[in-house]
């Protein structure tokens, strides 16, 4: 994750990978220890703001991807615009993201952010695929997200406003740039490299290996990962 320029804390989880030869995506998990996070202000969110701060953050982490040599990265736009499940407190919606400077016809990926709030702060599941592969992939975003479940005692509902900390910003701060570009990051599918048969054997900068989908053969085998 490093080496692809993103950026990894104590809060990154581990990556869910495909098995098998279809290979063309990835999933981040990372898990946020915010305190409970008031939902409310998805009834009156700005999407265009929204997208205009995540642009404005994007900028700043592409100052860190070009001081080290990694291509940066341009925020194209709404993939999915935000849609809030306020009934089982899941939260979606998608990028697409392009490299700076590549070329026209070159393929663009996507970044389906999928989020689970729980008592003390949430999960986040971040799918990335080619924006042409997007609807092809939605049902696996989503299939992950409705997996993901808190421990009784951990759940949204379990909130006590007695004793638990909430959260300093709003759901609307999941989607709204600073929060997500400086402390998940962005990805680009381009930037990975996995192994025919679903297993990672490198990670690299598009700088070196360029097309997105290339793909190295590997041993075949199966692997697991636990997060």
């Amino acid at each position: 994750m490093t080496a692809m320029g993103n950026r990894v804390n104590e809060d990154f989880l581990g990556l869910i990978l495909p098995e098998g030869g279809d290979a063309n995506w990835v999933a981040t998990l990372a898990f946020e220890k915010s305190g409970y996070i008031r939902d409310d202000d998805a009834k009156s969110w700005n999407i265009d703001d929204m997208l205009k701060g995540i642009k404005e953050s994007a900028e700043e982490t592409n100052k860190t991807r070009a001081s080290r040599g990694i291509p940066e990265l341009n925020v194209v736009g709404w993939a999915e615009a935000p849609d809030y499940d306020a009934v089982n407190h899941r939260l979606v919606w998608a990028l697409t993201v392009s490299s700076r400077g590549a070329a026209a016809d070159e393929p663009q990926s996507v970044n389906y952010n999928t989020y689970a709030l729980g008592r003390e702060g949430f999960v986040n599941v971040n799918l990335v695929t080619a924006s042409n592969e997007l609807e092809r992939r939605k049902p696996i975003a989503k299939s992950l997200l409705a997996a993901l479940e808190f421990n009784e005692g951990k759940r949204y509902g379990d909130f006590n406003a007695d004793t638990d900390h909430t959260a300093e910003y709003g759901l609307a701060a999941l989607v709204g740039g600073a929060l997500v570009a400086k402390k998940f990051g962005l990805f680009a599918l381009a930037s990975l490299f996995i192994a025919k048969f679903g297993k990672i054997i490198a990670i690299a900068g598009a700088a070196l290996f360029g097309i997105f989908g290339k793909r190295m053969g590997g041993k075949k085998g199966g692997g697991s990962m636990d997060a």
